[in-house]
């Protein structure tokens, strides 16, 4: 298998990674994989990943929810009604940082299509990007989105007053060449909307090896807020605000109970949801996941 095998951090260039923990995929593969940490910016990021003609696979299973919009099983339930609250709030929030105007939104890794398609009914010009077929199809047929299969098939020229990545860009292998074309479709005055996992968080330091949103090998990045700010302020864009997503604590909490091999897995991680929800509360940068607000410098 061809693996992406990095000795310098792609955060500040330091060659110096120190090994942090070992993570399993519980997902597809049963595979470990090595996290690092750059003894010099505290970057955090996954250790001989698969390449882009690899990776796929590791996204080809059922239980992968943000593709196959599965509803078996009691976790997958809470996420889809977390989902339904969210929606809401997300798309108001998008709307206030474009000044309440309608406008046109680029969302990439748009999924099965459910955040576009609030936008879409609340007005607004939409076109996503999603690598996977299966989820794109989707997409199309149940919302009449339109949506690309890659970033390079956005027209040369559109722009757009929003850009979205929900959860992505820990995905995404090439940093500097996705910055690079984000730059090119956001309008001047536009506005980046990223949301990560924070691997500060408190759910992230509670659960350890086993914290559900390590998700090895598809998440190669481990932002915290520290680290993902030398990014942006790298890539020529300023981190305008953040805010929490404490919600998300809930089913990470579930999902790292579940890889524990813990009983009552559920009902153990809705109560550590319950715990990580009020420390990102009193401290917002331990929120399990974080929205990033963004603008060009």
């Amino acid at each position: 298998m061809k693996k992406v095998h990095l000795e310098e951090c792609p955060l500040c260039g330091q060659n110096e990674p120190k090994n942090v923990m070992s993570c399993t995929d519980h997902y597809a593969s049963g595979e470990s994989y090595q996290l690092v940490r750059c003894s010099k910016c505290g970057f955090l990021f996954t250790l001989d990943f698969p390449d882009e003609t690899e990776i796929g696979r590791y996204y080809e299973t059922p239980a992968y929810v943000s593709h196959s919009d599965t509803r078996k099983g009691l976790m997958n339930k809470v996420y889809h009604l977390v989902r339904s609250y969210m929606l809401g709030q997300k798309a108001s929030m998008t709307e206030a940082l474009n000044q309440n105007k309608k406008g046109r939104i680029l969302d990439i890794g748009c999924g099965t299509g459910y955040f576009l398609n609030a936008m879409q009914k609340r007005g607004w010009n939409t076109l996503g990007v999603e690598k996977s077929e299966t989820a794109a199809r989707s997409a199309e047929k149940h919302f009449g989105l339109s949506v690309l299969s890659d970033l390079k098939n956005v027209p040369v020229g559109d722009t757009f007053d929003v850009i979205s990545l929900w959860h992505v860009m820990e995905h995404l292998q090439d940093l500097p060449a996705v910055f690079s074309r984000l730059r090119e479709l956001l309008k001047k005055e536009g506005c980046l909307i990223i949301a990560l996992p924070n691997s500060e968080s408190y759910d992230a330091e509670y659960y350890g090896k086993f914290w559900g949103a390590y998700d090895v090998p598809r998440h190669l990045w481990h932002f915290s807020p520290d680290t993902f700010s030398q990014l942006a302020q790298r890539e020529g864009f300023r981190i305008e605000k953040f805010a929490p997503m404490p919600f998300d604590a809930f089913y990470v909490s579930m999902l790292s109970e579940k890889y524990k091999g813990n009983r009552f897995s559920f009902i153990r991680g809705m109560w550590r949801g319950k715990v990580a929800f009020w420390h990102s509360l009193r401290n917002p940068r331990k929120s399990s996941s974080i929205i990033y607000i963004l603008r060009r410098k």
